[in-house]
């Protein structure tokens, strides 16, 4: 069922039922009110014939009922039955034995001082009064024939209300669910406009401060990442084409120059050590894609656990020199880190001295010196990796690029590179739920500085 009919119904069912409970309420409030306005009503009367049979004198049983006969104030078929004190009937009005008292209900009425019976359609009233052998009770029965009609008349009316409301509740609850539901189709018109050619479109968040605005929003925001992940896609692969092809066609051409004559064996040994370094260049760009994808995909293939930070960081140094000499890396800690504990985070040693490798690597590719300098301190509760240069600095307008795959500052073109290092570093710190910070002057160097949550903060 649509949510729209659903929602009528719902709010047809819901009125229908509040407009039930009001309009019996208010057939049952009318109903005691008669029933007690025609009880006060023969309770007046009850008093009236045992006054005038107990304190006139002058009135006996057969000069009350020829009083009563002509009363114009009688009740709707009246019926009057006095009983004395030993239970005998000295008074009655009730030619044809209508009523049907016993005296269980006479003995209830001196013990109670009050009985009500419904012997319908008569409605009775038993009353006691005086004391001692002037005690007597008097029983008094009529119709409410005006009552019970007027009782009629209103049922018809609330029921021709009721279902009168209902068909207008109906029209308007199909009115509302309409209406209620016109954002989100709307919405629904707009998503389906969006396809993976235009993912830069964006729904209408309206005022923005209901719950649909805050559905647009997230569905905005999703867009945002999907239209991100799209182009960083499409980067990627433009990209790692171009990095590819590159390395591809130096070693095609060399093999291909080196096969048009005959050569020397020196000639062929400098070019298959050319092809070599070309081909270990091609391994390196292949194992940082592969990197950065499982990075960038399902995480429940990498294992978490505690990690020290200052071991990752010498076997960093100490890979990074092994493999290139020149390379000096100074490490210093802060005096804030008193207990070895404090180097502790959780994460994967082998990404976070891949991404730390990366961070020297930079520093010391960068420099004239080729030296790094690395510091390691608390702020609060995460631990912080300073990794500074005094190399070439990167312009201002392009550190916000820096971490996407393959983008090389202006400055860096002329050294060997992939621009695929930063870009790892910063999904590695992502992942660990760290942060990066980037300080950097157009030669004056570059500060990278890594927040990570200490393991037992």
């Amino acid at each position: 069922m649509e949510i729209r009919k659903k929602l009528a119904y719902q709010f047809i069912g819901i009125v229908a039922l509040i407009l039930l409970i009001a309009l019996l309420a208010i057939y049952l409030s009318f109903s005691k009110s008669r029933k007690e306005e025609f009880y006060d009503r023969m309770d007046s009367k009850a008093k009236q014939a045992a006054q005038m049979l107990m304190d006139i004198d002058e009135i006996d049983a057969e000069l009350l009922k020829k009083i009563e006969k002509n009363n114009p104030l009688n009740l709707a078929n009246e019926k009057i039955v006095i009983y004395d004190y030993r239970n005998r009937i000295i008074f009655s009005s009730d030619t044809d034995n209508t009523l049907r008292i016993n005296l269980g209900n006479v003995n209830e009425a001196r013990t109670e001082g009050e009985v009500k019976l419904r012997q319908s359609p008569y409605e009775i009233l038993g009353q006691s009064y005086g004391s001692g052998h002037e005690r007597i009770v008097v029983f008094v029965g009529a119709r409410d024939i005006f009552g019970l009609k007027k009782l009629k008349y209103l049922r018809l009316i609330l029921i021709s209300v009721y279902f009168i409301s209902l068909i207008i509740v109906y029209f308007a609850g199909k009115l509302f669910a309409a209406r209620a539901l016109a954002p989100i189709s709307r919405i629904i018109r707009e998503v389906d406009g969006i396809s993976i050619y235009s993912l830069d479109q964006r729904l209408d968040e309206g005022n923005g401060l209901d719950e649909l605005a805050r559905l647009a929003r997230t569905f905005n925001n999703m867009l945002q990442r999907l239209e991100t992940s799209f182009q960083i896609q499409k980067n990627f692969i433009a990209n790692a084409s171009h990095e590819l092809r590159t390395p591809l066609t130096v070693v095609t051409g060399q093999i291909e120059v080196t096969l048009l004559n005959a050569r020397k064996n020196d000639e062929y040994i400098q070019t298959l050590q050319s092809v070599l370094e070309d081909m270990k260049n091609l391994n390196n760009l292949a194992n940082r894609l592969l990197l950065l994808a499982q990075t960038s995909s399902d995480l429940t293939s990498i294992n978490f656990g505690p990690v020290r930070i200052d071991d990752a960081l010498w076997q960093a140094r100490n890979d990074l020199i092994r493999r290139r000499k020149e390379y000096v890396v100074e490490i210093s800690f802060s005096d804030e880190i008193d207990d070895e504990k404090k180097f502790i985070v959780e994460g994967n040693e082998v990404l976070f001295r891949t991404a730390i490798s990366n961070l020297l690597d930079n520093a010391c590719k960068y420099s004239q010196d080729h030296k790094a300098l690395v510091n390691i301190g608390i702020s609060g509760k995460e631990l912080c990796i300073d990794v500074e240069d005094h190399g070439i600095g990167i312009p201002e307008n392009e550190i916000s690029m820096i971490f996407q795959p393959f983008f090389r500052s202006s400055n860096a073109i002329k050294t060997r590179g992939h621009g695929i290092g930063l870009s790892i570093v910063d999904r590695i710190v992502q992942l660990h739920k760290g942060r990066i910070q980037v300080i950097s002057a157009l030669n004056g160097g570059t500060s990278f500085r890594v927040y990570l949550p200490l393991l037992n903060s």
